[in-house]
């Protein structure tokens, strides 16, 4: 996002990031320390050093074989594995405070901070939602209050709060993966995007338990129950990112520990239903079973593309989602997991190859040029992460979407394939450390392709021209643990093509991450 879920999240330590998951703001330095200095001091309401378990964005879908922090994983049977995967107090986050000590509320918050830069680099032409060839810089900021309570055995509610402020590089805009998954654009269209703290979850979460035996859960932001059903029904209604509880993957999902690029963090080709801000209302149902789980949700897209407006009219505009997800590994006596995922939005969408026709000669397709309308955009993703040893994870995706349709809500890519492996700090003796590297390849349809060589544009893309070529990135981090709940993370992201654009590029994108959690 995009909670995570972000994926966000959210993962993110405490929420998926997804697009998903926030907005650029003017920079007010004076308004941006003393907002700090109120997440600050609520966070000193819980008074002593603690170590948390893993980070609840990660946790959302948790170390695959492991319980889960959400209902998206059930435990694998261990037992049966030779090498069994980390769990989660081999993996922990350590906090600066503990968490309550009542279990029936939950109360924790993050900062997360994202500095980035690159160089000037070579382009034969510019145009207005190009990436900036001159040398730039931006930071992002985050701060997130998370909290919760359980009402009974049964049902919890769940509420976040989060601040945002800084921007990205470009404004977020010029590349179909995005450097930094905690930032967004500034819409072009649509209502514009409030400076103020917002409510980015607000959700009821209730379990229908289906088997009178229970499994142990890892309490976290998004679950607050100590035990769990082995087999249960979940359902969750209410405001949250879609990438909170789809997509996620362990060591590929979470920006505030592991990556930071959209399309290495979350599916690109899955364009989720999301604002602005990479949120959404919905309903989601979760069946979940030991080794495996089936969940849908419906959900609200927004009025224009990437807009802060959501249409209230569910039998108009809306989304599906579907995951079906199998908690066995790829090879024998390893843990892992797979997930194959598939969505269908209706919206007020432009077609691009119709933008194109109705142009007339020497003129500029406008894929906003249209009536209203409803129209349809579907795809289908594969996510796959499977354990090496017990340190070191492998993961993959692969998205398509059919991408005749305007891309809407995420991200302006039609297919991707992405791989990596994340490595926790246990292999050198540093357990609150972590690693990883990943490339991941974006692609385009032909009729997005004419489209943007005929001068139109995206809401992300638009250089005036297109020498078209794959955007191939490569990402890579290291997430250093400072001092209790304080970490710093450097890293790197080279570009190729960036935007589709062989005439553009390569970038280098360095950046250093600074994360707090309380």
């Amino acid at each position: 996002m995009p909670d995570l879920m972000r994926s966000g999240q959210k993962t993110s330590s405490e929420m998926p990031s997804r697009k998903h998951t926030f907005a650029n703001c003017v920079v007010d330095h004076s308004c941006i320390a003393t907002r700090t200095a109120l997440w600050l001091l609520v966070a000193l309401f819980c008074a002593s050093p603690a170590k948390s378990q893993e980070s609840p964005a990660q946790r959302a879908i948790a170390v695959v074989g492991t319980n889960s922090e959400s209902s998206a994983n059930a435990p694998a049977p261990v037992s049966d594995l030779s090498d069994p995967p980390a769990s989660a107090s081999d993996q922990p986050v350590e906090a600066m405070f503990p968490r309550l000590s009542d279990t029936r509320f939950w109360l924790s918050g993050q900062a997360n901070f994202i500095f980035q830069t690159h160089p000037p680099f070579h382009a034969a032409y510019t145009g207005k939602n190009s990436l900036r060839t001159n040398y730039e810089k931006a930071t992002s900021r985050v701060l997130t209050l998370y909290t919760g309570a359980r009402l009974n055995n049964s049902t919890e509610l769940l509420v976040d709060v989060e601040d945002a402020a800084g921007g990205g590089l470009s404004n977020a805009l010029g590349l179909g993966g995005i450097t930094n998954l905690d930032v967004v654009r500034i819409p072009g269209q649509g209502s514009p995007l409030s400076t103020a703290p917002y409510l980015a979850r607000g959700m009821i979460h209730k379990v229908f338990a289906l088997s009178k035996d229970k499994i142990e859960n890892d309490r976290n932001a998004l679950s607050l129950f100590d035990e769990l059903p082995s087999r249960r029904l979940e359902v969750r209604f209410g405001k949250f990112s879609l990438a909170d509880f789809f997509d996620q993957n362990s060591v590929g999902s979470d920006s505030h520990f592991q990556f930071t690029n959209w399309t290495v963090d979350q599916n690109g080709a899955w364009d989720f239903a999301a604002d602005t801000r990479g949120y959404t209302v919905a309903i989601t149902a979760d069946y979940e079973d030991r080794n495996w789980g089936f969940r849908f949700a419906e959900a609200l897209m927004p009025r224009v593309a990437n807009g802060i407006d959501l249409v209230w009219k569910p039998w108009q505009v809306h989304a599906e989602n579907w995951q079906c997800e199998l908690r066995r590994g790829l090879i024998s006596k390893k843990a892992g997991a797979v997930r194959l995922l598939a969505y269908t939005n209706y919206a007020n969408m432009g077609i691009y190859r119709e933008a194109v026709a109705q142009t007339p000669a020497g003129g500029t397709p406008d894929i906003t040029n249209h009536p209203w309308r409803i129209t349809r955009k579907y795809g289908f993703g594969i996510n796959v992460e499977q354990n090496l040893t017990r340190n070191l994870t492998a993961f993959g995706r692969f998205g398509w979407n059919n991408d005749k349709t305007e891309s809407f809500a995420f991200t302006e890519v039609g297919q991707t394939f992405a791989g990596g492996l994340g490595a926790t700090g246990a292999l050198w003796h540093r357990r609150y450390d972590r690693a990883g590297l990943a490339l991941v390849s974006n692609a385009i349809s032909k009729d997005h392709q004419t489209y943007l060589a005929d001068g139109g544009y995206g809401f992300l893309l638009g250089d005036g021209a297109l020498t078209y070529g794959r955007e191939n990135i490569v990402e890579g981090y290291y997430t250093l643990h400072v001092w209790r709940g304080v970490y710093l993370a450097p890293g790197v992201q080279h570009i190729n093509n960036p935007g589709y654009n062989r005439d553009r590029g390569p970038v280098l994108v360095p950046s250093l991450r600074a994360h707090l959690e309380f």
